[in-house]
């Protein structure tokens, strides 16, 4: 390892021929990267070095409003139950959980025995306090509006909690999957944000808001003991330093970062580093403001949808590192996908426009490095458009205003979420009317009915067919676009092994190093 690498300058001058090859993404070879990180035995006593973005100075170990710390959290907290790569809700903290016949009220059994990290056992009590705490509107938790139908929380006795609903919600259990409903103790409100007391697979040793942290093993974890001894956090702002890091060894993994495909072509050639995919993980989205003159007209949004063809935005944007998404926001993975493909028919389009005065439609598509993939993806849906009369002006913005001067301001961007919702959520939290994180403020009467009727049906076949019903929707008069899911590209060390990563958190058991 040699600290005294300048990193900006390694990696800027690594990507100058590779950069040039992305750009001439039609041209460009396909990008050939291992289908998942190298799996063995993982040697004990080891320490993962981690490099992940820097954060405020605000940021918090608090699940319940914590919106960066992602890779901590995992490691220090359990939930009542979690979601699988299938989209199934599984046991967590708890091993069982019913309903009453029209799911207003719901009982969960806690595992017997588990304790926190400072010696405290796990009861009902702080499930309780947990949930509380999340729809406190003094934390404001962006889970709190999608568990705003919780009348009352029990602590039924040691082991098991009851939710009273407002609302019949037979996907209920789901809404607990989010990584805000981690579980704290009861009364910790006030220091959980730095003392990061859990119940998880490792504890932590110290951390620093926007800086370095470090958590170790938790010989006692109810699930068994992970791999590793010691995990140390670094915090690099910038994408660019964070690679050179890595290529340097500094670092062994690279987190809440997604490599674009020029840059993955260095990390996947370079000596001692590789590449792993974790398919779908990125959600593209290009939100129309349904409130905006310009997509206001239901004609207009089938016309601008019409015009282009996923096949080519996967093709071109992301060399083939993912999924079509014909504009339904469902990922493949979860049972209640909807298999269908929309229509491309670029002349229909044209056709569309004409017939309501917009021939030869003129508008800015917005967009940043906030993300790496957003502008490749501006880029391949302009020119895609550019067939049907759509003459589209690309406009890069600074990254750190992206967020909060263009999105749900202006009428058309690219944006992306991360996949790993149960669908209830993805659906009423991003689509429903009047949502805060609706970004292009859709509004279909039709649509949040189907989702009241879905919460309600208590049979799993005719609740799934009503929410593909509503992804139907979506793709047929919806304001927002999914021309793709990207595989999220993930830079680390060739000695790593057992990387796997679903939603937003990492498999911290079985992640390791090679043994020597």
């Amino acid at each position: 390892m040699n600290p005294s690498i300048d990193r900006r300058r390694l990696l800027t001058g690594m990507l100058g021929g590779a950069t040039a090859l992305g750009l001439a993404a039609c041209g460009a070879p396909a990008l050939t990267l291992p289908e998942r990180a190298a799996t063995g035995t993982a040697q004990r006593g080891a320490t993962l070095r981690i490099a992940r973005p820097a954060a405020s100075a605000a940021e918090t170990l608090d699940p319940a409003s914590s919106l960066s710390a992602y890779e901590y959290l995992g490691a220090l907290y359990n939930r009542v139950v979690r979601l699988d790569r299938d989209g199934d809700t599984v046991p967590d903290l708890a091993t069982d959980w019913s309903s009453n016949a029209d799911a207003t009220v719901w009982d969960f059994q806690l595992r017997a025995g588990i304790r926190f990290h400072d010696g405290r056992p796990l009861t009902s009590r702080d499930v309780r306090y947990t949930f509380r705490h999340i729809l406190d509107p003094d934390v404001a938790s962006p889970q709190a509006g999608a568990l705003d139908l919780i009348d009352d929380i029990v602590a039924v006795d040691e082991t098991t909690v009851r939710f009273a609903l407002s609302t019949p919600n037979a996907e209920f259990p789901s809404l607990l999957t989010a990584y805000q409903c981690y579980v704290i103790p009861e009364d910790s409100a006030d220091e959980i944000g730095h003392t990061g007391i859990g119940t998880g697979p490792f504890i932590l040793e110290h951390y620093t808001p926007a800086g370095a942290g470090a958590v170790r093993v938790n010989e006692d974890y109810f699930d068994g003991r992970a791999a590793l001894d010691r995990i140390e956090f670094s915090s690099i702002q910038d994408t660019s330093a964070r690679v050179n890091a890595l290529l340097a060894r500094q670092v062994d993994l690279l987190s809440q970062t997604n490599l674009d495909n020029p840059t993955a072509r260095v990390v996947a050639n370079s000596a001692g580093t590789t590449v792993a995919r974790v398919a779908n993980a990125q959600w593209y989205t290009i939100p129309m403001l349904a409130t905006s003159e310009e997509f206001a007209d239901p004609q207009m949004r089938q016309a601008m949808k019409l015009a282009y063809d996923p096949n080519a935005i996967l093709s071109t944007a992301l060399q083939g590192t993912g999924t079509p998404g014909w504009d339904n926001p469902v990922p493949p993975e979860l049972k209640a996908w909807l298999d269908t493909e929309r229509e491309y028919d670029p002349e229909k389009a044209r056709g569309i426009l004409r017939s309501i005065g917009r021939e030869d439609f003129s508008t800015r598509i917005y967009t940043s490095a906030y993300e790496p993939n957003f502008t490749a993806i501006a880029t391949a849906y302009a020119s895609q458009v550019r067939e049907a009369g759509i003459d589209l002006r690309i406009t890069n913005v600074a990254a750190d205003s992206y967020y909060t001067q263009v999105w749900m301001s202006e009428p058309l961007m690219v944006s992306y979420w991360f996949t790993g919702r149960p669908v209830d959520q993805l659906l009423n939290q991003i689509f429903r009317t009047g949502s805060s994180y609706n970004e292009s403020a859709w509004s279909n009467e039709q649509f949040d009915q189907l989702l009241d009727a879905a919460r309600a049906d208590t049979n799993d076949a005719t609740r799934r067919q009503k929410y593909q019903d509503a992804q139907q929707l979506i793709i047929d008069d919806g304001a927002d676009m999914t021309p793709v899911f990207g595989d999220r590209l993930v830079g680390l060390s060739e000695n790593v092994v057992n990387y796997d990563e679903y939603g937003f958190e990492m498999d911290y058991l079985s992640l390791g190093l090679k043994e020597a």
